[in-house]
């Protein structure tokens, strides 16, 4: 359940950072790898934001 807050906390502050509602808005930007090998295959994706010096990922 901890882990559900954080994740909609993270969804919440990157949908008001990205519409601009504390300033100007940010760009997010996102992630998806495919790869292949000989354990088999696998994938990820990311999101990210970056203002400034600060920058939040959050991948799987």
């Amino acid at each position: 359940m901890r882990i559900l807050r954080v994740v909609l906390l993270i969804s919440v502050g990157a949908a008001l950072a990205g519409c601009g509602a504390d300033g100007e808005p940010i760009q997010p930007t996102m992630s998806a790898n495919v790869g292949v090998g000989s354990s088999g295959t696998y994938g990820g994706v990311g999101l990210g934001l970056r203002r400034g010096g600060l920058g939040v990922y959050l991948g799987l």
